[in-house]
């Protein structure tokens, strides 16, 4: 990349990287905006999936130390999903390299308005835990999760968080911020697995991660300091907004 590129690049990955983080704090899904914002400013899928899972792991390290600081994780269910996560991240990511980038423009296309409905409809959380299973049955299904939607977080990616937190709360039955703390920690585990597939091959624009990166543990600090105060009611409409938008231009640049 040329200087200007370069500039041009982060003056729109950045913003969105920070909001993405700051969402994806709360209530996950960050992906689905940071992803797309790499993919708007001109950088290849492969690359922008190398280099979004590359400035999202260290955001995400952020967020997950601030619920475990806090005590909002569930130990053993991690022991269990967080070695799950970490094979099931490495196989989505092999995957996805492995697979034309046609492909995985369609995906995005296709997944983003998905996306955008399942946030809009799924607002309501449980605030006490209410465990449903043994203990074996829950590190069980932590596992399964971990691993499923590990390997769909190396593969894709926008959504993880979500898609864990729905999981531990609204099946396991873990209060809202706990099942937030151990969606953070499980997708930190996915991220790095993901990340080092990506590394190998070569698909990270490290300068321009590493300045996302910046924006995005300022988002994922503030972020995760404002849902251990008051949980995940405010983001969601502006989180549906800006993803679509990114769609709309993301669509443009494929079909147009």
């Amino acid at each position: 990349m040329e200087l200007t590129e370069y500039m041009r690049t982060l003056l729109i990955v950045c913003p969105l990287v920070f909001f993405a983080g700051f969402v994806d704090s709360i209530a996950g899904g960050g992906g689905t905006i940071s992803l797309p914002a790499y993919v708007a400013a001109g950088v290849p899928y492969h690359m922008a999936l190398g280099t979004n899972k590359f400035s999202s792991t260290i955001g995400t390290f952020v967020s997950a130390g601030r619920f475990i600081k806090n005590g909002k994780v569930h130990l053993k269910a991690l022991l269990v999903a967080v070695p799950a996560a970490l094979a099931g991240s490495a196989a989505g990511a092999s995957l996805a390299l492995s697979i034309s980038e046609v492909y995985l423009q369609y995906t995005l296309i296709v997944m983003l308005p998905f996306l955008a409905v399942f946030a809009l409809k799924n607002k309501k959380f449980n605030d006490e835990s209410k465990q449903r299973f043994s203990t074996g049955t829950t590190l069980a299904l932590g596992g399964l999760a971990g691993f499923v939607i590990g390997a769909y977080d190396g593969f894709f990616g926008p959504g993880t968080g979500t898609f864990l937190i729905l999981v531990f709360n609204l099946v396991v039955g873990f209060d809202i911020l706990t099942s937030s703390g151990c969606a953070k920690v499980i997708n930190l585990s996915s991220n790095v697995a993901a990340l080092a597939t990506f590394i190998a091959a070569g698909s990270v624009v490290v300068p321009v991660g590493l300045c996302a990166a910046v924006f995005g543990v300022a988002g994922n600090y503030l972020g995760a300091g404002l849902a251990l105060k008051k949980g995940v009611k405010l983001i969601r409409p502006v989180f549906v907004f800006v993803f679509c938008i990114l769609m709309i231009k993301v669509a443009y640049d494929l079909f147009i």
